[in-house]
């Protein structure tokens, strides 16, 4: 199947070429699907705390940074191509005649085009795209009296104006205060200098970037940087990567045959958000926030978002503390006495909700290190209120063991009864709202390839120069890729999550 070129181009971009077989393999027979036990509920996978515990856990975050690194960690790479979907359809059909003007009117809802229209002033972007028309000679009242909506959508989408169509979300003006408007990364900033700051004022941000999009986030955080260390009293961090090529997975034609460009060699694909996790390993810090780029909210609603996220990090930061002093005693004895096994046992099964099988094929004393000793997620969970994503599940393990795991709809057999009950009857929702501990207790940073699940992953349907191919995603950074850590699920509440998918989703509560 791969020829002498084929090879050759291999070792040149540093492909593993077990690796790419591997991948072929996934095309030929697909990813096995995860075998759900349970829905992780509150009670049973997920902590509801009590005030006094939400209290606890904040406090002991706060008294617990000092000679500790925090870093906000930020995927941010993401186009905003599909939140203007809807647009970019309406500027290739719309003409400006009254069948399409009655086409346009004829759905209102809060999700149409002509929602978006009729409330056109109340985005944040308004101002800025106002006065580019201005400057063109062309007033945004009269255009929208005369219906002229083509134009509008054309300044909001395209070079001609704000070219928000092939920008990056990040960079995308989401909230107004006065007349100052306000990007997600800017956001972010306001947000980690509560949550994320040190004695001494300094507040590490790292974001993944695209190439393409580097030099515009560098200058965006450039021009706005000293305006927020002025305002908030603190020094900024920041630092940049992109995904990695080496992590770019095969493509493939419908017959399973490497996909070939015009000059015959392989194409290469991005591989998904999971390849993030060489970003991840990369980075230096002992507590490590992650958030998604468009999960923010205005400054009126950001304190519970900020108290939770102080929250999760001291349930890390006490989980972790119980997990050390764990392993100082089994690596202090070889032969543990039966009370401390136990004592362990029940700490891994009834608290990292790790449910060990019936009988342990090896050296108890080495599986419970080997079960500790590993890197640790704290993840916050919503109430599941519609969106569509993975959510919390305990789930079974090559070893027999069953633990958290956050599992897709892809990743689950739909048509097993059992299997569809399990995750139909899930309560709770991924916001990915996770804080991580990627060191042991010697202060060694784990290799985190070694905890990733090879054996899932996503197989999607794309197309290149107008033919058909199959694209290859790596597990999810917070589904196979943190397969193998030890996890902790946590309620926060649904006022933390509020994510913007579509320009519609600006015009909701959390964002005015």
């Amino acid at each position: 199947m791969l020829t002498k070129n084929d090879i050759s181009q291999l070792q040149k971009q540093g492909k593993d070429m077990a690796r790419i077989e591997a991948q072929i393999e996934f095309f030929k027979k697909g990813f096995p699907f995860m075998k759900l036990d349970r829905p992780a509920l509150a009670g049973d996978g997920i902590m509801r705390l009590e005030p006094a515990e939400v209290r606890r856990f904040s406090e002991l975050y706060e008294n617990s940074l000092e000679g500790k690194k925090v870093l906000k960690f930020v995927p941010a790479s993401g186009a905003a191509s599909r939140m203007f979907r809807d647009l970019f359809n309406f500027l290739k059909t719309y003409k400006g005649t009254e069948a399409d003007y009655a086409d346009l009117v004829r759905d209102k809802g809060p999700d149409s085009v002509y929602h978006v229209l009729r409330h056109i002033g109340e985005f944040a972007f308004y101002n800025e795209l106002k006065n580019l028309m201005k400057k063109k000679g062309i007033q945004i009242e009269e255009i929208i009296q005369r219906r002229n909506y083509h134009l509008l959508v054309d300044y909001i989408l395209t070079e001609k104006g704000l070219n928000y169509g092939n920008l990056p979300k990040a960079l995308i003006k989401f909230h107004i205060y006065g007349k100052v408007a306000r990007t997600p990364v800017e956001e972010h900033l306001v947000e980690g200098a509560e949550y994320a700051r040190y004695n001494d004022g300094q507040v590490n941000v790292h974001f993944t970037v695209s190439p393409e999009h580097e030099e515009r986030f560098r200058n965006h955080v450039d021009l706005i940087t000293s305006c927020y260390e002025n305002h908030l009293e603190v020094q900024y961090s920041i630092g940049f990567s992109q995904q990695k090529p080496s992590t770019d997975t095969i493509a493939v034609n419908l017959n399973n045959e490497p996909f070939r460009n015009g000059d015959g060699s392989i194409l290469f694909r991005p591989a998904g958000h999971g390849a993030l996790l060489e970003n991840l390993a990369e980075l230096d810090a002992d507590i490590i926030f992650v958030k998604n780029i468009d999960n923010v909210v205005s400054d009126r609603l950001k304190e519970p978002t900020i108290l939770y996220k102080k929250v999760i990090a001291g349930v890390l930061l006490h989980y972790q503390e119980k997990i050390f002093r764990y392993l100082e005693m089994l690596e202090g004895e070889k032969n543990p006495a039966p009370p401390v096994l136990n004592e362990i046992k029940s700490f891994i099964d009834k608290e990292l909700c790790i449910n060990l099988p019936d009988k342990i094929e090896v050296n108890a004393r080495d599986y419970f290190i080997n079960k500790l000793n590993r890197p640790i997620r704290v993840c916050g969970m919503v109430k599941n209120e519609g969106e569509p994503g993975g959510g919390p599940f305990w789930a079974y393990n090559r070893d027999g063991s069953v633990s958290l795991q956050i599992v897709e709809s892809a990743q689950t057999d739909m048509d097993d009864k059992v299997q569809r009950k399990i995750f139909d009857d899930s309560t709770h929702f991924n916001p990915v709202d996770l804080v991580c501990g990627i060191f042991d207790r010697h202060g060694k940073k784990f290799d985190l390839s070694k905890y990733v699940d090879p054996y899932t992953g996503f197989i999607s349907k794309k197309s290149q120069g107008g033919k058909e191919l199959k694209a290859l995603e790596l597990p999810g950074l917070w589904n196979g890729s943190m397969s193998d850590w030890n996890t902790i699920f946590v309620e926060v509440p649904i006022e933390t999550f509020s994510p913007v998918k579509t320009i519609n989703d600006l015009l909701r509560d959390q964002h005015r």
